[in-house]
C-alpha cells in the first residue's frame, strides 16, 4: 500500500515544494506569487481545480503527484484534475512535467510524460522511481545508447549477408522499424504476406496527408517493391524483423526524449554505412542537432523549417523539443501539424524523413519532396521563423538555383559557395527569425571568391549573431569536412559596430570508436559529459563570454574571418604535444583539400 510518506521518500524529500500546509502545493497562490494570471481550470461540479498533492521540482523538470484511493473508480476525472495541474505547471513554471497518479489503496501508478493523454502515457511505468530517474526522462541516458549503436552494426551485417544493398538498407530498416511500432505480424507469414501488411499500415498512417499518394509511391517503389526485398526469402526476411524487434526497440523507450533522439540516432548510425561513393554525406549527430535547436530557442510557437532535411534529423529534433514545451494534448497535435516544415530534394532521403517523422509520432505533412528553389512562395506562405539546416556542401547543377548554376565557369562542376547559396535563398524567403547553419570551414574563412560574394550578400540582409568551431570529425565516419555552425538575425543588416559570438567548441565529449562512429564519453558515475558541455556552451553563447581557450566576441565585416581561432585569447596551461601534432595535421589537410599543396 502506499503512502503519502512513502511517496514522498521514493522520489526524493529533498525535492519535494509546499506553498500550504500539509505539504500540498496550490497554483492560484503559487501563481499570484509569481505575479501571473491564474486563469482557472472548473471541475464538472464548478468548483476550480487548484490544489496538488505532492509536487516536486529541480532544474527545468517538475514532478506533479495526484494520489487517490483508487483512481478506477474515476479514471477521466483524475486525469482531467492531473491535467489540469499540468497546464497551470507550464503556466508556472515552462518546465517539462512528469505526471504521476497514485493509489493509496494499492501500489499502483500511472506515469505521463508530459500533456494526459494516450501518446504521452508512459505504460511500462508500474513503480515509483526516484526524481533523478524520472527527470532522465527528459535529460539524460535511461536508453543504451552504445548497445543500440551495436546492435545496429551487427543488423548491418545481416542485411549485408541477405543481399540487402547498401543505399536500401537505411529506409527498409526504418520501413520495418515503423511497421513493427505499429503492430505489423509477420510470424509464419510469406515474404510477400509480410510486404502487404507493411503496405497496410503505411496507408493507415498517412490516412489524411495530403502528400499521402507521393510519400506512399516513393516508399513502396524504393523499398516495398524494391527486388531485393522482394526476393528475401521469407525465413530471412523474418529473421530480419525479429532482430529489429529484439536487439534495437528493448533498448529505446520512444516515451522520453532520449528514446526519441536514439531512435533519430538509429537513423543517422545505419546512414553511414554507406559505399566510397557516398562519403561526402555529412549527417548531423543527434547532439548537434539538440544544441542549434536549443541555441534557437525552439518551443511550441515556433515554426521551423529544414530546406535541405535528409532524413529528418533537424525535424525531429525541433518537434520533440516544441511538444516538451506544450501544456496539452491539443498544443502537441499543433505542433505536430502546423509547425514542422521540410524539403528533400532526394526521393531516398524523402521517404526516409517521412519515415523517420512517423516513427517519431507524426510531423510529416508538412514535409514537400523537390528543390529548395522551385519552393521560394510556399516557405513565404508557412510563417516560418526558425531556419534549422546542413546544406549540401558539394552540390551538382542539377541541385542548384538554375540562374545561379548557369554562371558558372564552364570546368566547374559542384557548387563553388559550398552551400552558401542554400542558405542566402532561404534567408531571403523566410526573412525574419532565426537560422542555424551548418557550412563548412571554408564559408567562415572566406576561401574562393564566390563564398566571399555570399557572406557579402548575407551580411546585407542579415545579422551574423554567432560562429561556432565544432570538433574536426563530427561527422565521422561519414564526410570528413570540418564544419562550423552559423547563426543568424534574419532580416536586419548586419551592423559592423555589433559584436558577433564565436566558440571554439572543439571538444563535445565525444570519441571515434572502432565500428561505432564518434561515441559519448562516460564520467566514474556512468553519466555521459556531453550534458554538462552542451550546457556550458549555452551559457557561453546566451551570456556572451568571453573565456580564454573557448570563446571571443568581436566585431567583423564580410571582408573578417568568420571563426573563433582569429580573435580567441588561447589557455597555453590546456596545450599539449598531441595539441600541436593535431593542428600541424589538421593545417596540412586543409591545404591539400584547397588544392594548395599535392598528395605525396
Amino acid at each position: 500500500m502506499a503512502t503519502r510518506n512513502s511517496i514522498i521518500l521514493t522520489i526524493g524529500h529533498e525535492y519535494l515544494t509546499a506553498n500550504i500546509e500539509e505539504d500540498e502545493w496550490k497554483y492560484s497562490k503559487a501563481l499570484k506569487d509569481a505575479g501571473k494570471e491564474f486563469v482557472p481550470i472548473k471541475r464538472p461540479n464548478g468548483h476550480n481545480y487548484d490544489k496538488l498533492d505532492i509536487r516536486f521540482e529541480c532544474g527545468q523538470v517538475s514532478v506533479l503527484v495526484e494520489t487517490k484511493a483508487n483512481f478506477d473508480n474515476d479514471l477521466e476525472g483524475a486525469k482531467a484534475q492531473l491535467q489540469a495541474y499540468v497546464k497551470y505547471e507550464k503556466d508556472l513554471t515552462g518546465n517539462k512535467v512528469v505526471a504521476i497518479l497514485a493509489n493509496t489503496d494499492d501500489d499502483r501508478i500511472m506515469v505521463w510524460r508530459g500533456p494526459i493523454s494516450d501518446a504521452t502515457l508512459m505504460e511500462c511505468e508500474t513503480k515509483l522511481r526516484t526524481f533523478g530517474e524520472y527527470a532522465d526522462f527528459y535529460t539524460s541516458k535511461v536508453n543504451d545508447k552504445e548497445q543500440v549503436m551495436r546492435n545496429t552494426y551487427a543488423l548491418n551485417e545481416l542485411l549485408h549477408g541477405e543481399g540487402i544493398p547498401e543505399k536500401l538498407r537505411s529506409q527498409f530498416v526504418g520501413t520495418c522499424l515503423l511497421a513493427l511500432k505499429n503492430g505489423v505480424k509477420y510470424e509464419d507469414r510469406s515474404t510477400r504476406e509480410i510486404i502487404t501488411s507493411m503496405r497496410g499500415v503505411l496507408k493507415d498512417l498517412l490516412h489524411g496527408d495530403v502528400l499521402r499518394g507521393e510519400k506512399l509511391a516513393i516508399i513502396e517503389r524504393k523499398v516495398l517493391e524494391d527486388q531485393s526485398v522482394r526476393v528475401l526469402p521469407s525465413e530471412s526476411f523474418r529473421l530480419v524483423l525479429k532482430t529489429i524487434e529484439d536487439d534495437i526497440l528493448p533498448f529505446i523507450n520512444d516515451k522520453s526524449t532520449a528514446g526519441q533522439d536514439l531512435l533519430n540516432l538509429f537513423f543517422i548510425t545505419f546512414n553511414k554505412y554507406v559505399g566510397k561513393a557516398d562519403k561526402n554525406q555529412a549527417f548531423t549527430p543527434d547532439h548537434i542537432t539538440d544544441f542549434m535547436a536549443k541555441v534557437c530557442d525552439v518551443n511550441r510557437n515556433s515554426r521551423v523549417l529544414d530546406a535541405t532535411c535528409g532524413s529528418g534529423s533537424f525535424l525531429v529534433r525541433a518537434m520533440t523539443q516544441a511538444m516538451d514545451d506544450c501544456a496539452t494534448e491539443a498544443e502537441q497535435e499543433e505542433v505536430k501539424k502546423s509547425h514542422i516544415y521540410g524539403i528533400e530534394w532526394d526521393d531516398n532521403a524523402f521517404g526516409l524523413a517521412t519515415t523517420n517523422m512517423l516513427i517519431h509520432g507524426d510531423g510529416n505533412t508538412n514535409i514537400k519532396q523537390g528543390s529548395v528553389f522551385d519552393n521560394g512562395k510556399w516557405i513565404e506562405d508557412q510563417h516560418i521563423d526558425v531556419v534549422l539546416m546542413n546544406p549540401p556542401y558539394n552540390a551538382t547543377k542539377t541541385q542548384c538555383q538554375p540562374s545561379y548554376a548557369k554562371a558558372w565557369a564552364s570546368k566547374v562542376k559542384e557548387d563553388p559557395s559550398k552551400g552558401f547559396h542554400f542558405v542566402k535563398f532561404v534567408a531571403d524567403h523566410v526573412k525574419t527569425g532565426k537560422m542555424a547553419v551548418l557550412l563548412p570551414m571554408q564559408c567562415a574563412i572566406g576561401t574562393g571568391k564566390e563564398i566571399q560574394k555570399f557572406k557579402k550578400a548575407m551580411l546585407e540582409e542579415h545579422t551574423l549573431d554567432a560562429v561556432f568551431t565544432l570538433p574536426s570529425d563530427v561527422f565521422h565516419p561519414g564526410a570528413s569536412v570540418s564544419a562550423c555552425c552559423m547563426v543568424f538575425t534574419l532580416g536586419k543588416r548586419h551592423d559592423p559596430k555589433r559584436s558577433t559570438f564565436f566558440g571554439y567548441f572543439k571538444e563535445d565529449g565525444f570519441v571515434k570508436r572502432k565500428n561505432l562512429g564518434r561515441v559519448e564519453r562516460i564520467d566514474a558515475d556512468g553519466k555521459g559529459l556531453w550534458a554538462g558541455i552542451e550546457e556550458q556552451w549555452l551559457d557561453l553563447y546566451r551570456g556572451r563570454k568571453e573565456v580564454d581557450g573557448l570563446s571571443a566576441v568581436h566585431c567583423v565585416t564580410a571582408d573578417d574571418e568568420w571563426l573563433a581561432e582569429a580573435y580567441m585569447k588561447t589557455d597555453y596551461s590546456k596545450l599539449t604535444e598531441q595539441d600541436f601534432q593535431q593542428t600541424i595535421n589538421e593545417y596540412l589537410a586543409y591545404l591539400v583539400r584547397t588544392g594548395e599543396v599535392h598528395e605525396q
